[in-house]
């Protein structure tokens, strides 16, 4: 059972020493999918658009494999307010298999609101499946485009909040040692402030503000699948948002967002991540998208 619904949210904007500029209040439409008592899965309503994907040379923190950027235009789609919590994964874990068994209880930092962790790319593909199969409409991990598409919300900063990023807003590594056990500059951005290093994950709704879509967890928290195979650079991708399945590691699979045990560069929107698809680590979720779902 699923409905839509109007939902209100904030956001805030930064400058380049991580001062707040302003603040919104945004309302948005979800829809809410109902997957056992008391438990369900938002998911924002990501309008159609176009936008450059990557970043600019100058930006910091910039790699070869975050060029060339280049226009992508999306259909609208679905994608979740937030990571798959542990809530949520312990409930369709125990629903049929399609392909594969889940474990229902996979998680190092167990808390029903912190996003689930330590499972594999299958295993949320897996995750994808059962709801695909459950409710009748096309449940995936986005493509990496869509993933980038809408955390950067019309943005083309190197977060959706600005040009720096602050630990009182997202969960990340403030605070980095070298190997004499000095605090160094690496948990900062641009001419943002050093901040707090959590060394765990947080609830999904421990921060206040959500990006422009109304998105939460993006920079930060747990790095998220795309169904990506990776790719070095951008030469030769799509530019609809569809999956680019051709050529590329099929023994690797795409990471976006950064993780609480990450520096501030990892986090940002251009930030691109990989790892072996069997992979199961503790700073390692996902989040859901659909695009099939009617606008009432």
């Amino acid at each position: 059972m699923s409905q839509w619904l109007d939902f209100e949210y904030k956001t805030i904007q930064l400058d380049e020493t991580g001062e707040e500029i302003e603040q919104k209040s945004v309302t948005s439409r979800l829809v809410r999918e109902i997957l056992g008592k008391n438990v369900h899965l938002d998911l924002i309503e990501i309008p159609a658009g176009e936008f450059l994907m990557g970043c600019p040379p100058g930006e910091e923190g910039w790699h070869p494999s975050q060029s060339p950027q280049h226009e992508v235009t999306l259909k609208g789609f679905l994608m979740g307010k937030y990571p798959v919590t542990q809530r949520q994964w312990a409930v369709v874990a125990k629903w049929e298999a399609v392909n594969t068994e889940l474990n229902p209880y996979p998680s190092h930092f167990e808390e029903d609101d912190r996003p689930i962790e330590q499972v594999s790319w299958w295993e949320a593909r897996e995750f994808c499946a059962r709801l695909a199969k459950k409710t009748g409409r096309n449940y995936n991990l986005p493509s990496e485009s869509q993933w980038e598409y809408a955390c950067r919300a019309h943005t083309i900063t190197p977060f959706h909040c600005g040009l720096t990023i602050s630990t009182d807003l997202a969960n990340y590594s403030g605070v980095h040692w070298d190997y004499m056990g000095r605090i160094c500059s690496r948990g900062n951005y641009a001419k943002g402030k050093l901040g707090e290093d959590r060394k765990e994950s947080t609830s999904v709704n421990y921060f206040p503000f959500a990006n422009p879509l109304g998105l939460y967890d993006l920079h930060g928290n747990v790095r998220e699948w795309c169904d990506d195979p990776a790719h070095d650079n951008y030469e030769g991708a799509p530019a609809d948002g569809s999956t680019w399945r051709s050529g590329g590691e099929e023994s690797k699979r795409i990471l976006r967002g950064g993780s609480w045990n990450g520096s501030p560069r990892k986090c940002r929107s251009a930030f691109r991540g990989k790892l072996d698809p069997n992979a199961t680590l503790y700073d390692v979720g996902f989040r859901v998208m659909c695009d099939e779902f009617d606008s009432p």
